[in-house]
């Protein structure tokens, strides 16, 4: 039978993460004495020391501190998971699970996942974080995201994902333009024109890309950073736009139409993934959401609908 408790441990990973014993202790809403007594407790029954207390500097983990926080994370998430499953006999998914997705696909991937949680999984609190592409993939590896969804894009190290679909590049033209009545337009033939480049990561980054491989500097007229404000001053015959997400309707927020058709040449980029920490075990809650992901993908690909 183990002496150290699950409280001393939960004291112990808080400690890690706020630097201090004051600040743990504020974090769980006790006395800093309360704080720094489980950890002379938590040391003197693993008979070693976990971290070095620095007058007025916080603390410092040890190496064996720093091995510690990492396990006792995971036997702390593990303990949270038997909690919450043995409250149901293991019957049914319970509990937090907070998923982030790329601002300009969570309007079409979403909706149906959010709706097969509440179906099938009531008692999985569900909590959508939307972002950039630079935002998401540090909440994961923070530990604020269970999941998130975006494209293989510029993914940092530590992280593991599935593919759900690819999305390739394409043009989208105003209704009408000469250009649109090509089946693939050429980005040579974009090169004149007036772009209005949707600004955010790494959407701006991998639009300049595509260019820059074909031996081509696009013609910016306008930035943005709003996909729909994009779609509908191409609407407007502003210029024209590249981009990867793909609404089922191709009009704008003002009804009008729009034009999509393919690029040459063409992009070779642009999958879609479910993407979690490598280190993290995902949870009952989470592993759920990704097999059933993985399983529709083709309904969650907007081009399928």
């Amino acid at each position: 039978m183990t002496a150290y408790t699950l409280r001393q441990l939960a004291y112990f990973v808080a400690v890690a993460e706020a630097g201090s014993i004051s600040g743990a202790a504020e974090k769980l809403h006790v006395t800093p004495t309360a704080v720094a007594s489980a950890m002379t407790e938590l040391e003197r029954v693993l008979h070693t020391q976990l971290m070095v207390r620095r007058k007025a500097h916080g603390v410092a983990l040890t190496p064996t501190g720093a091995y510690l926080r990492e396990r006792a994370s995971t036997l702390l998430r593990d303990a949270e998971e038997l909690e919450l499953a043995a409250a149901s006999g293991g019957t049914e998914l319970a509990g937090p699970l907070v998923l982030g997705c790329y601002v300009t696909m969570a309007p079409t991937i979403v909706p149906m996942l959010m709706e097969w949680i509440t179906k099938h999984h009531p008692k999985v609190e569900l909590t959508v974080v939307t972002g950039s592409q630079l935002e998401l993939p540090d909440r994961l590896l923070a530990g604020a995201l269970d999941l998130s969804i975006g494209y293989d894009i510029a993914l940092p190290d530590g992280l593991d994902s599935v593919l759900l679909y690819r999305a390739p590049a394409y043009a989208l033209l105003p209704d009408g333009h000469p250009l649109a009545a090509q089946e693939v337009v050429g980005l040579a033939d974009l090169a004149a024109e007036p772009m209005i480049m949707l600004d955010i990561p790494p959407a701006a980054q991998h639009t300049l890309l595509l260019f820059e491989r074909a031996g081509i500097t696009p013609r910016v007229a306008q930035r943005t950073s709003d996909f729909e404000l994009t779609r509908a001053l191409v609407a407007r015959g502003l210029g024209y736009s590249i981009l990867i997400q793909r609404p089922a309707v191709d009009r704008s927020y003002e009804g009008l139409p729009l034009a999509v058709r393919e690029i040459t040449p063409a992009d070779p980029s642009g999958g879609v993934r479910m993407i979690w920490p490598r280190h993290v075990r995902l949870s009952d809650r989470a592993a759920a959401l990704v097999t059933f992901a993985t399983e529709h993908a083709h309904e969650i690909d907007p081009r399928m609908r």
